[in-house]
């Protein structure tokens, strides 16, 4: 009995390095998306032939810009470095956008917007329920409001152009 004891004491360190381990993908992971919406939302503000998608485009980058200076400063409170660019999907994704133009453009944007905020809700809905940060969990939690509101609307900015969320 007195093994088994030591044993789980032992592991004690490794639950709480995997839950900051979690915990720090979750701030990396929110910017990286935070960096593609704000690049992808310039693009929709260039390329985009609907002004209904040039406006959703600009609403995401001026709110994404917002979320990632808060999470910035949070992040830098914990040591934890963010990353300068978008993940490497994203990036490619970004790069598939950069080549299209007119209706395909907006098409293929609102489709990616809409897929993009249902993830985004997904993970921040799990931070903000089983995070151990609490700061992250507060973050994700504050956070989610402007998620729904910008799936909402690219929703209504689809059905609008008749375009199906897949």
């Amino acid at each position: 009995m007195k093994y088994f004891a030591a044993s789980l004491v032992s592991l004690v360190p490794l639950v709480v390095l995997s839950a900051e381990i979690l915990d720090a993908k979750f701030y990396r992971d929110a910017a990286e998306g935070g960096i593609a919406e704000v690049a992808m939302g310039n693009l929709a503000q260039q390329k985009a032939q609907s002004s209904k998608v040039k406006d959703f485009g600009a609403q995401m980058v001026k709110d994404h810009t917002a979320a990632k200076e808060k999470l910035q400063a949070l992040a830098q409170s914990k040591n934890i470095t963010l990353p300068a660019n978008p993940s490497v999907d994203e990036m490619e994704a970004i790069s598939k956008l950069k080549v299209l133009s007119g209706q395909s453009f907006d098409k293929s944007y609102i489709q990616g917007m809409i897929k993009d905020h249902e993830e985004d809700i997904a993970e921040f809905k799990k931070e903000a329920a089983s995070g151990q940060d609490p700061d992250a969990r507060a973050f994700a939690s504050a956070t989610l409001p402007t998620l729904h509101a910008h799936l909402n609307r690219i929703r209504a900015i689809a059905a609008d152009a008749g375009v199906s969320a897949e």
